[in-house]
């Protein structure tokens, strides 16, 4: 049985001592003592924590999202509609996450830690209703990267479109993007007039 001390197990973990004390008194990753009271560990130990680290979780997310607050009706309808198709299938839904962003924006908070878990393997499965409702450009790498961490996502609604419909609706998804953006700025049209600075 090979024996590791906390610095030795800081460096395999890639975590500080400290945080390896901190975990001992939380329980959880137990050191044992030495008639010294010096913390060790064993490679058996370590092994375990990191096949537990490693492991994929089962849990299975509903991601809904819409462009506006005025729609939220449609938010409510996708929930409802993705929530019928889970028990049809029979998942039990962990969680179900609600977005209210455009597809183009990928600082969307609740879609960025919805990644961030997904990388860090604590996510299984997510449901979408449609493709651009969870990106709207580059779905395909997006679903490349998300089976790399052993999760997938299931696309209830996967229409087949013809190129020159996909095209049109990208080309309108990044016109109404813009036009939002532009919309937004007439806020502050009296303010940039009023400043003798600009």
């Amino acid at each position: 049985m090979k024996i590791l001390k906390p610095r030795e197990v800081s460096a395999v973990l890639n975590v500080t001592v400290r945080t390896l004390q901190k975990w001992d008194r939380e329980g959880k990753l137990k050191a044992s003592r030495t008639p010294t009271n010096q913390r060790y560990y064993t490679q058996e130990q370590i092994n375990e924590y990191l096949g537990k680290k490693n492991r994929i979780s089962d849990k299975i997310v509903i991601y809904c999202r819409v462009s506006s607050n005025g729609q939220k009706a449609d938010l409510q309808s996708q929930i409802e509609f993705l929530r019928q198709y889970a028990n049809a299938k029979g998942y039990i839904v962990d969680e179900i996450i609600t977005d209210i962003g455009s597809g183009l924006n990928y600082k969307r908070k609740k879609w960025n830690d919805l990644i961030e878990r997904i990388q860090e393997k604590r996510i299984s499965k997510v449901i979408v209703s449609h493709k651009d409702r969870f990106i709207r450009f580059g779905y395909e790498w997006f679903e490349k990267f998300v089976e790399s961490c052993g999760c997938t996502i299931e696309v209830v609604k996967n229409e087949v479109t013809s190129p020159q419909e996909e095209m049109i609706q990208d080309l309108v998804s990044v016109i109404h993007y813009f036009s939002c953006r532009i919309y937004g700025l007439r806020k502050y049209k009296t303010k940039i007039s009023e400043d003798k600075e600009l």
